[in-house]
């Protein structure tokens, strides 16, 4: 019989960034519902997640993951706080739009800001922490399609988000054999902020739709759940896995 003890989360506490909508919460209340303690991290009120939660798995930190010391910062803060910590989830990222000759440099530099540099030093602090602790841990980075694909009007991101893929597969070739698990999320075509703008076009939306398999937008749940399955011992041979969840997008 499974050992379904292997899939909880109890007694374990998560570090989320961006927890305050979208896929971050809902990653947030999946690991919750799985037991565990959540960290939430995001830069504006994080009332309606902490409302899905209950209290005493729950604690909010508001920081701005645009500036790598004011994350860090914040890290070192979860941990002596809070900690030790048992799961880290670079979920928080931002989007710009524009055609590729009308990029602008500052567009570009926060983008990659945001979901790039500061995914990995975040994954630094972390770890030199797990290893000082001589724990285990596991680390979730939330890629995206656009890890393997190229996007229309979204340079940076995609440059950031295949970037976060090569990152998660370098750091678990160092980190695999010392207790870290490092794996990432591809999410497909979700309901949250970023994809607003595509939900209100009407013929991108049916374009889209169109080729996803499942017939329908990802929900935020849909990844959480399966941010859960690598934050618990369940995937404890995983290493370097870039997993979608994007209802047979790529399989089209």
């Amino acid at each position: 019989m499974t050992d379904l003890s292997a899939f909880s989360l109890a007694g374990k506490t998560i570090l989320v960034t961006g927890a305050n909508t979208g896929i971050g919460q809902g990653i947030a209340i999946a690991a919750a519902r799985a037991g565990g303690r959540v960290l939430g991290v995001g830069r504006s009120d994080m009332s309606e997640t902490a409302a899905a939660i209950p209290r005493n798995q729950f604690v909010p930190f508001t920081a701005d993951l645009s500036d790598t010391a004011a994350a860090t910062a914040m890290l070192a803060d979860a941990w002596e706080r809070h900690g030790p910590i048992d799961g880290l989830v670079n979920n928080a990222g931002i989007i710009r739009r524009a055609d590729a000759v009308e990029h602008s440099e500052a567009d570009w530099d926060d983008v990659l800001q945001v979901n790039l540099k500061t995914v990995f030093f975040l994954c630094q602090s972390f770890a030199t922490r797990v290893f000082a602790a001589q724990r285990s841990a596991h680390i979730v980075n939330v890629a995206s399609l656009l890890s393997f694909q190229g996007g229309i009007r979204v340079a940076a991101y995609t440059a950031s988000k295949h970037g976060v893929a090569g990152v998660t597969q370098a750091l678990s070739n160092e980190w695999a054999a010392r207790g870290i698990n490092v794996n990432a999320i591809a999410p497909g075509y979700v309901e949250s902020n970023n994809t607003t703008a595509l939900r209100a076009d009407p013929d991108r939306s049916q374009a889209i739709l169109a080729r996803i398999p499942a017939g329908r937008w990802g929900q935020p749940g849909d990844i959480g759940d399966v941010a859960v399955f690598l934050l618990a011992d369940a995937s404890r041979y995983m290493h370097g896995a870039v997993v979608p969840v994007d209802g047979g997008w790529l399989g089209r």
